[in-house]
């Protein structure tokens, strides 16, 4: 079984769009703030990726939108690693109403390691394989 992280989040008045509900494009820094949480929390801070002289950037994403979130809701988001290999890594998210079952969004992104100076995808560095190597389902 994938380890998973979960973080939460209140919903904010800002995030709503003309319908009354989170805009949909808010939904992708729910995304990044949960992959962000989930490496801080194994030690991967901006520093730490600054000096291994790269980062992750977001190289495609894909977002089921399946029920609205409004303002002052607590939302539960669960990410994990499905696969790390070479340059790419693919991440899963779901995103809930805390206490709730039932998905408001169902998520994937592919992240890809790049050198810092020339954004150019490298290799992920071995340091963060084996981190995350235990968390990947391969």
């Amino acid at each position: 079984m994938t380890q998973r992280f979960v973080t939460q989040l209140r919903v904010r008045h800002y995030e709503m769009d003309a319908l009354g509900h989170v805009n949909n494009a808010v939904y992708q820094h729910y995304l990044e703030q949960a992959a962000i949480e989930h490496s801080e929390s194994l030690g991967f801070t901006p520093d730490r990726y600054r000096a291994l002289g790269g980062l992750f950037v977001m190289r495609r994403v894909a977002i089921e939108y399946l029920r609205p979130a409004v303002a002052g809701d607590m939302l539960k988001i669960t990410t994990w690693l499905q696969e790390m290999r070479g340059v790419r890594t693919l991440r899963c998210y779901e995103i809930r109403r805390q206490g709730e079952p039932d998905l408001i969004v169902s998520a994937e992104a592919l992240w890809v390691w790049v050198d810092e100076a020339t954004m150019r995808p490298k290799p992920i560095p071995e340091v963060i394989q084996e981190a995350f190597g235990e968390l990947v389902k391969r």
